[in-house]
């Protein structure tokens, strides 16, 4: 799938879902996240914006990116609707092109799946490589097919987090993993269907 093609699949799967007036943040990042100070943030494929809307009203300084315009336009909007526009900035980037540039306190990566043409181990390792010292990097996965997902593909395989952490390659001397589970959650799709879906949570610190 070329990156045109990659850019009209997520602008029409997002066009064609009513827009989300209210969206909520991802649980493993409220998890993760509740407690630390505010400082820059970096949300990847911030998709519906719930995640870059909920720490920006934590105090975070967001840089939030999608190779979406559909769903860029939405999180401006709503980042606008909440008084929290100095707080986010939204744009459309394609990571198999380039890579934010910054340096962020927190990183976060959350179903950052595509049937496009992707080398999704360099775009993590871009950003652990990213991180200021001390800085965490948040990649959660899909551990389990979803009945709303768009990936319905038999006998699909999702690498546990410990193999995402082998991927990227990280030299354990700067970077620390400190969670690699994989926890289970009733989850609520596009459509209001519920099922008991997998997260597989990679939490990575940046140590020197």
């Amino acid at each position: 799938m070329s990156s045109g093609e990659a850019t009209a699949f997520w602008d029409g799967l997002y066009a064609g879902r009513p827009a989300d007036e209210k969206p909520q943040p991802n649980v493993r990042l409220t998890e993760v996240v509740t407690g630390l100070p505010p400082a820059d943030a970096l949300d990847l494929g911030c998709g519906n914006g719930g995640d870059a809307l909920w720490l920006a009203g934590q105090g975070w300084r967001v840089t939030a990116v999608d190779i979406s315009a559909v769903a860029v336009a939405r999180l401006t909007r709503l980042a606008a609707s909440r008084g929290l526009s100095h707080q986010v900035t939204a744009a459309r980037r394609d990571l198999h092109d380039s890579f934010p540039p910054g340096a962020f306190d927190l990183i976060c990566a959350h179903y950052l799946h595509t049937p496009a043409d992707l080398d999704r181990a360099a775009v993590l390792r871009s950003a652990a490589h990213a991180l200021r010292l001390g800085g965490r990097f948040l990649v959660v996965d899909h551990g389990s097919t979803a009945p709303w997902s768009w990936n319905q593909e038999p006998g699909l395989v999702h690498p546990s987090p410990r193999e995402v952490a082998e991927g990227i390659g990280l030299d354990p001397g700067g970077w620390t993993v400190e969670r690699a589970d994989a926890p289970r959650r009733l989850a609520t799709g596009p459509d209001g269907r519920t099922a008991e879906v997998t997260d597989h949570v990679l939490l990575v610190r940046r140590s020197a």
